[in-house]
Formats: structure tokens, sequence, C-alpha cells
């Protein structure tokens, strides 16, 4: 028994070795290392999700909500072509700028689970299930381009700093199921396809039809294609013959994508429409023309001196920006420009993802940092080492694709999820070296200082926890614990819609998504850009005394008016005219032509039917 023993505890550990051996071996290879961290994030993600009890199925944006009663509309008949939101707005309702590839997966999520569970759970399974979905093909990407860029190292990183970005994030949650965590996944695979050192043009097919699907699904990454056309190019003309494969993969595989999908989404009738939100014929004839454009160049030029495929490049930029000029010189501004001074004074001001960094910087500025920190400091790291020589060509397409993210980032802050995304590879190869540095001088407390404060540099979390502290130490002396106030748009607060006939509901813009959600009446107000109309009526009604206030009651049918006194535009409205309607009932002062519902429990809100003067 003795000797059994002694082998018996060479075995075990001999499994043991071989098991963690395999682990090993399965973390230098892409695939089962990227499977490994998506499975392990997956599991945080939901277990934070849902550690402290039930919460709401859909995610806390309002674009969220606004999915679902699309996806909903299409389940339920809609057609695939038809893009209105009969229930929103004045008239007939209001064109949505959305694209149905992100509703097809989700509708296809709810049928499947529908076969098997209640509405709720089915829709519940699906909005946890699409989000989390694509983690794996983000988290893929991301370790894909650091692996060639960084070797096992620069993977590994990627992961680790792609994993946090997740985490830290609300994007691919499980209910989040607007289409930036699509669009994120998409850069990211773009980014990942163009450090390939063999340069295969596989490679540049997956980038080109990434381009196009990234550009069908929503026009945020327009500014981001762009640029990242030109960095194809420009790879083009210092190269030469050696990437002509390359970019003509990239220029077919981006017209003939952009192409498949404007056909396919696009509904007949809008074909020569221009719209600057959403694909349309500007986007789609300016991709395809840039994408063919591209491919004559490596067909014809891949042969001529470095200097002649420049100029043919520049000709090729400027036949692309002659054309945007003709068919759609809108589209090269803001396409909220043209929005009322109204809805940028009382809406768009106070929308947190629209704020530029210099709003931002007014209403919250310990949240600075988190945005746009790491995104410069690895902007001036990409600048030092170009100028270095330090893989200058890498650290350049660096530049560019992080400076037009940041540089969008600063217009509108929604933009910083793409540079803190794209931050994260460059960052990861200086990590890399200042460790290498730090290691090989062990006793030097300097290079493992550099090091620590390289690495938490470089996460958003740590600028968002610093900024956190340094508020919470400016307002140490304020009382910053203030009562929540009552809910205007849960299901409960709702709930005195419920007992009405479907009408039409004046409420501010933030309760508009939640009523169409819960209710079937119809909304004036959602805080969307394409529905100026309905917003204004909205807004004319609580800033009208009274009795002008009727008037646009009834010109615009509305059947019950929803006041919520918390709610941040109504009680603006409310301060900037004290005659107002808003004021007035914040008042207690109650027009005769307005009948009280019943208030539900720990409700916001108070519902008021309207009475004709005629009735």
């Amino acid at each position: 028994m003795n000797a059994v023993q002694p082998i018996a505890k060479a075995q075990s550990a001999s499994a043991r070795t071989g098991f963690v051996g395999s682990i090993r071996q399965m973390l230098t290879r892409l695939l089962p290392s990227a499977l490994i961290y998506t499975v392990i994030l997956i599991g945080i993600v939901t277990v934070i999700k849902y550690a402290g009890g039930p919460v709401d199925y859909v995610g806390p944006d309002n674009d969220d909500g606004m999915r679902l009663v699309e996806v909903r509309d299409f389940l339920n008949g809609q057609g695939w072509f038809d893009l209105m939101q009969y229930r929103l707005g004045l008239g007939e309702g209001t064109l949505m700028h959305w694209s149905r590839l992100i509703d097809l997966p989700i509708a296809a999520l709810i049928r499947f689970f529908g076969l098997f569970l209640g509405h709720d759970a089915t829709e519940a399974a699906a909005l946890v299930v699409w989000p989390l979905s694509l983690v794996f093909p983000a988290m893929l990407a991301m370790g894909l381009a650091g692996r060639r860029v960084g070797g096992l190292a620069g993977m590994h990183l990627s992961f680790c700093f792609a994993g946090m970005a997740i985490y830290t994030g609300n994007r691919f949650a499980p209910g989040a199921i607007d289409h930036h965590n699509a669009q994120l996944a998409l850069v990211a695979t773009m980014v990942a396809m163009l450090f390939d050192e063999k340069q295969r043009a596989w490679n540049y097919v997956i980038a080109g039809a990434s381009a196009a699907l990234a550009i069908a699904i929503g026009a945020e990454t327009t500014p981001f294609v762009a640029i990242y056309c030109l960095v194809v190019a420009l790879l083009w003309v210092w190269e030469g013959e050696p990437f002509a494969a390359a970019i003509k993969a990239f220029g077919l595989s981006l017209a003939v994508a952009i192409s498949i999908l404007f056909f396919a989404t696009v509904p007949p009738q809008h074909y020569s429409a221009v719209t600057c939100d959403n694909l349309s014929l500007g986007f789609y004839s300016l991709a395809t023309i840039g994408g063919g454009l591209l491919l004559a160049s490596a067909v014809f030029a891949s042969r001529l001196a470095r200097g002649l495929r420049f100029a043919v490049i520049a000709a090729v930029g400027t036949a692309v920006f002659g054309s945007a000029m003709v068919i759609a010189p809108e589209c090269l501004r803001n396409p909220l420009a043209d929005l009322d001074p109204m809805l940028v004074e009382l809406w768009l001001r106070n929308v947190s993802e629209a704020q530029s960094i210099l709003a931002l910087s007014r209403t919250d500025p310990f949240s600075i940092g988190a945005f746009y920190a790491p995104g410069l400091l690895a902007i001036a790291v990409c600048i030092f080492r170009s100028v270095q020589g330090d893989r200058a060509q890498v650290h350049l397409v660096f530049l560019a694709l992080l400076s037009v993210s940041w540089a969008v980032a600063l217009v509108q802050v929604r933009g910083a999820v793409f540079s803190n995304l794209l931050s994260i590879l460059p960052l990861a190869l200086l990590i890399i070296d200042v460790r290498r540095m730090s290691n090989g001088d062990s006793e030097n407390a300097a290079a493992a200082l550099v090091y620590i404060v390289t690495v938490l540099a470089s996460v958003p979390a740590v600028w968002a926890v610093g900024g956190a502290l340094v508020e919470m130490q400016v307002n140490k002396t304020k009382n910053t614990e203030e009562a929540e106030s009552p809910s205007c748009s849960s299901r409960q607060a709702l709930a005195p819609l419920r007992g009405l006939a479907a009408g039409l509901v004046s409420a501010p813009s933030e309760m508009g998504v939640p009523i169409l959600r819960y209710t079937a009446n119809r909304v004036l107000s959602a805080p969307y850009h394409r529905n100026q109309g309905g917003m204004l009526t909205e807004m004319h009604i609580g800033l009208a005394e009274p009795q002008e206030a009727e008037a646009f009651l009834k010109g615009a049918g509305v059947t019950v008016l929803a006041f919520c006194p918390d709610d941040l535009q109504t009680s603006e409205i409310a301060r900037l005219k004290p005659d107002g309607l808003y004021a007035q009932l914040g008042k207690g002062n109650i027009p005769a032509y307005f009948d009280p519902l019943p208030k539900a429990a720990d409700s916001g809100v108070q519902f008021f039917r309207y009475r004709p003067a005629s009735d």
C-alpha cells in the first residue's frame, strides 16, 4: 500500500500538469483563447446584470426600447421596406432611419424562443442572446488585431482590455439591442484585416464587406469608413504592385457589398432619395464610385512609380469629393445641423451622448478623462513612435484611424466608444515594450512604476473611477444624496393609459418610447431627430398659455396629456414660461378642458384626458 501511494500521487501530479499544459497550449492559439475569454466575460456580465434580482429585460437606453417596438411591428406584419413608425409624431407617423439588418436577427430569435416560451419570456430571452452573441466576434477581431501587431502578448492584452471595455460599458449587456454593438464588432474586424503581414486578399474582402455593412447599419461609422478607405489607398500608393491584390479585393468587395445591401434594404421608391443619417443614394453612390475607382487604379496603375500612384489616388479622391458635392452636398456637414433651434435648446443639449467636449466640461467635467484620455494618450504614442521610426507604418495607420474617431468624439461624446476601442492596440504595444524594459531592470522601481501607470492610464474605467473620486472630494461638503424621483415611464406608472381606448398622447420625449412599448397609444414626441414636428408640437403645448395650448391639443388630435414635473425638459419649459401650461399644471391650476385620470401608486406622472370645449 505504501508503495502504491507515491505512484498514485505521481500520476495525479502528472494529470494536473498535463491539464495545465493543455490550457497553456490552448491560450497560445487565437480561436480557443477567444472562446475562453468570451465565455468568462459573458458569465461575468450576466451575473452582474442579474445579481441584484429581477431587472427590465430591455436596456436602459431609449434606442433599445424603440428597437423592440420596431421589431414587434415587423413581427406583426409591417413590411421589410416599411420603416415608418406609425404611432410616432404627427399625421401618418415618422419614417425611421434604422436598418432592418438589426431587426431581422432579433425577430428571428423572438420567433425561435416563442416556440416554447411565453411572450415576455420570449422577448427577454432574445434580448439576452442577441447582444451577448456579438461578444465573440468583437473579442475575436480584437485578439486577431493584437496578435498581428504584438504577437502572443499583444493578443492577450487586447483580449483583456477589450473585455474590460465590454464589461464596463453597456453596449453588449443583456437588453442592449441598439446597433452600436454590431458597429463596434465591425470596426474591430476592419482594423484586424489591415495588419496581415502577407496582405492576403481575403482580409480585404472581409474588410470591404464589413465597411459596407457598417454603413448600412448606421451612419455613425461613415467618417471611420472614409478614413479607412483612405488608409487602404495610401498603403497601395506606398507599396505598389505587392499590394495590388489587396486593394482590388477591397474595392470590389466594398462596391459589391454596398450594392447588395442598398437594394436589399432601401425601398424602391426611395432609390433616388438622399438622406445623411442612413444608407441612401448618397452613401451608396460614393461607396461604389470610390470602391470602383480603387479597383480600376489597382488594375491599371499598380506598376507605376510611387509619385504617379499618388497622383492617381489624388485624382480618385477628387472624383469622390466632386461626386459628393454633386450628389449629396448636405452629407458633408452635421446631419443634425438642420434641427430647429428650440429642439437644440430644449432637447439636444440635454442628450448626454450628443454633447461635445465643451458641453461635457460644463455639465460633467469629471467624466472627460474616461471618454478622451486613453484616445489622446494613444494618439500621442502613435505620433512619438512614428517620428522615432518605431514600426512607423503600423503607428501611422493607428494614428489615422484613431484621430478621426477621437475628432468625432470631440463633437459628440458617443464617438468615444470607438476611439477608446481603437486605442487598445497602440497602447498594448506600448505596454509590451515598457514591461520588457521593466523586467530587464527588475531593481529599478521607477521602471516598474512607469509600467503600472501606463497600464492604468490605458483603461477608460480607471479614468472613470479617478474622476468619480475627484468629484467626491470636490463635492464632499455638499449633500449629494438626493431622493430618487418616482418614475414617469415604468409599466406601473403608465397603467392608467391601458384602461383607455388607444389615442394620441402628448408627453415629454423621454416618455415616448415607454408609452409605445407598454401601450397601444400613439405619441407626439420621442427623442428622434426625424420627428421634429411632433417634438415641437409637444413643446409648444407646454409653453403656451392654457387657452392657447388648447388650440395645439385640438389641432394635433391629442386625447391625453402626460405631465411629469420631474422630467428635465418639462421643468425647463415651466421655468422658461411661468404662465405656460406646464408651469400652471405644476402649480395645480388645471384647465377646464382636462379631466385628471387616477394616478398609479408611486408614479411621478399625472395623466389628463383632453375634452374639447365643444364636447
